[in-house]
């Protein structure tokens, strides 16, 4: 990645040493919903990938199979396991387990802040770059699909769309990012919102 974006990212996001911890920024959102009971941690992937010059951002799309977020754009993460040191150790054991691909391939350098869902989760996003010789190997029960988006697809605020939604009762403001036939939406694309904000902040 270029030296300017590079530093520009490790400024926005929390570095390794600086975890983030619960509530997640949105909390106040969902606990008039959910409550206040305990979330079950988890932890997604945010893996860039340099293409001639420009930064990319992996995502999977999920089976239809899946007992939940079925058909979904997202990012390869999930619940964390009594044997995860840490979010780090879930998000990329995780995405191994989903597509393959390795450790060795992946250099976390930061966090964004914790973002809770109305699954009941609280999640930590890991930002790390993604080596861009790697071949994704999805475990065809959980993904159908692994694609790239450029980044600087999320960068422009034409790209961002709103819509509201009732749920249980009550008004959310849903965020999408419709791009080439696909939309990702929901958590993914809040916690993408997360990252672009924090972007913008870094002059």
């Amino acid at each position: 990645m270029s030296d300017e974006l590079n530093r520009r990212l490790r400024r926005a996001v929390r570095a390794l040493d600086d975890p983030p911890m619960p509530p997640g920024w949105n909390h106040a959102e969902i606990s008039d919903v959910l409550g206040d009971a305990a979330r079950r941690p988890a932890a997604v992937l945010i893996a860039l990938v340099e293409r001639a010059g420009a930064l990319h951002v992996l995502f999977t799309l999920r089976t239809e199979q899946l007992t939940q977020h079925a058909g979904q754009v997202s990012f390869p993460g999930g619940g964390m396991e009594p044997g995860d040191h840490d979010a780090v150790a879930a998000a990329l054991r995780e995405t191994h387990e989903e597509v393959g691909i390795g450790q060795h391939l992946l250099h976390p350098f930061g966090y964004l802040d914790c973002f809770e869902t109305i699954s009941g989760y609280v999640v930590t996003p890991v930002v790390a770059e993604l080596d861009p010789g790697y071949q994704a190997l999805p475990d065809p029960r959980e993904v159908a699909e692994v694609f790239e988006v450029p980044l600087e697809f999320f960068l422009d605020a034409n790209n961002l769309k709103r819509r509201r939604i009732d749920w249980r009762g009550r008004p959310r403001e849903i965020f999408d990012f419709p791009y080439a036939g696909r939309n990702i939406w929901g958590a993914t694309a809040a916690m993408l919102l997360s990252l672009v904000r924090r972007l913008e902040a870094i002059t």
